[in-house]
């Protein structure tokens, strides 16, 4: 059959997964089939859960059958369902598939009417497979928007950050405390908070609301580490910012000089996978607040120099 299967997108992997009513809807999903492959792969157990009935029509459910039967017996697909054994080694050696820490794998499959995606727990001990379903249109044309990214601005419109489909942002309350909650692109001037229970907001009535509980709200990349190691500017002292705090925790560590503390830094930073863009933006939103634009490693390179607008054209050109 006419159709082609790939390791999801890392702004894909959302729709492996339940979605809102809001954005079901406009990512017109169908439903999600849940299954799980006996060891031998001979009985492959599975059900099936509307999302929206009116597009479970008959068409759609032969290609349903056709597909799980293309990816159980066709060697065109490497016969991933065709037993637990073969989905594992499927997924082990298809690392850039996997969904950030969990044990799951993604993928998509692509007919030219709709969209599988797939989600693959090998090591799961009960139900494996995930595969929620969409027509192909509507799914590409909600992704291609949320690439616009959610912004957010204060009540008089102007623009605070944006941050990328999925996100998370910190609401810092008046008494101190604060809540991290996940974010999601609904259109150019609405979002989805998902931890309320009033759950979309208009951009600007969002903004409102914070100003009148005397809250602010920073954005908490995703791009970024949870904490890493710096150099105090001026000093050769080695300090660890961690992400969405202000200021810094001092450590025992010091360099000779500048030049050797910015040396161990750079190591301990690598060990910890950190790369020079995020280490710079993390210490940068620990000094000027995490809504500033050098808060994002984005704006850096690869040495962890500051780009330009020139610089970041060329680059993005590349």
């Amino acid at each position: 059959m006419d159709m082609t299967m790939k390791a999801i997108k890392p702004q894909e992997r959302f729709y492996c997964y339940s979605q809102s009513s809001q954005i079901a809807a406009q990512t017109a999903c169908i439903g999600y089939l849940i299954a799980d492959i006996a060891g031998d792969g001979k009985n492959f157990r599975n059900s099936w859960n509307d999302v929206d009935r009116k597009r479970s029509t008959d068409e759609f459910s032969e290609e349903l059958k056709e597909v799980m039967n293309a990816l159980r017996f066709d060697k065109d697909y490497d016969n991933v369902l065709k037993s637990r054994t073969a989905m594992y080694d499927f997924c082990f050696t298809h690392p850039e598939a996997g969904l950030d820490e969990s044990q799951d794998y993604g993928f998509r499959v692509d007919t030219p009417k709709y969209t599988y995606m797939l989600r693959l727990t090998p090591f799961a001990s009960g139900d494996s497979i995930c595969c929620y379903c969409y027509e192909r249109r509507w799914l590409d044309n909600h992704i291609r928007d949320a690439a616009r990214e959610i912004r957010f601005i204060d009540s008089n419109y102007r623009e605070l950050f944006r941050i990328p489909d999925g996100d998370p942002i910190r609401i810092n309350r008046a008494d101190g405390t604060h809540r991290d909650i996940n974010c999601r692109y609904i259109d150019d001037y609405h979002v989805e908070i998902q931890d309320s229970w009033k759950s979309i907001y208009h951009i600007c009535e969002f903004a409102e609301l914070m100003e009148r509980n005397g809250s602010n709200v920073i954005p908490l990349r995703s791009s970024l580490p949870d904490k890493c190691t710096c150099v105090l500017p001026g000093s050769d002292e080695i300090i660890i910012v961690k992400k969405g705090e202000t200021g810094y925790y001092r450590t025992d560590k010091y360099g000779h000089y500048r030049e050797d503390a910015l040396n161990i830094v750079a190591e301990l930073n690598e060990v910890g996978g950190v790369t020079r863009a995020q280490a710079e933006a993390m210490l940068a939103g620990s000094m000027f607040g995490w809504a500033c634009p050098a808060a994002d490693p984005e704006k850096y390179d690869e040495k962890g120099h500051l780009l330009t607008p020139r610089n970041r054209g060329r680059d993005e050109a590349r």
